[in-house]
């Protein structure tokens, strides 16, 4: 893991601010969701991409049912 050498406090709500540097390094805009993932003792964010609950693809995703299915995976379901 790559430090950055920036220091953040934490405010009344829990919250952090991302320096705008670290924003535009990893293209994270305004309204952007991220993940929240622990890995042992640390926090880690990554931006969101929603994929398929089938193959974890990001293209061509579709919503069914509140789920996000890509077009490869409705063809196959759709041979079976």
């Amino acid at each position: 893991m790559k430090s950055t050498g920036i220091v953040r406090k934490v405010d009344e709500l829990g919250r952090i601010v991302l320096p705008v540097e670290l924003r535009r390094t990893l293209d994270i805009a305004q309204q952007d969701e991220l993940e929240i993932y622990l890995d042992d003792d640390k926090i880690v964010l990554r931006k969101f991409e929603p994929s398929c609950v089938f193959c974890a693809g990001t293209c061509s995703l579709v919503s069914y049912h509140g789920r996000n299915v890509c077009m490869d995976c409705i063809q196959n379901l759709n041979e079976i």
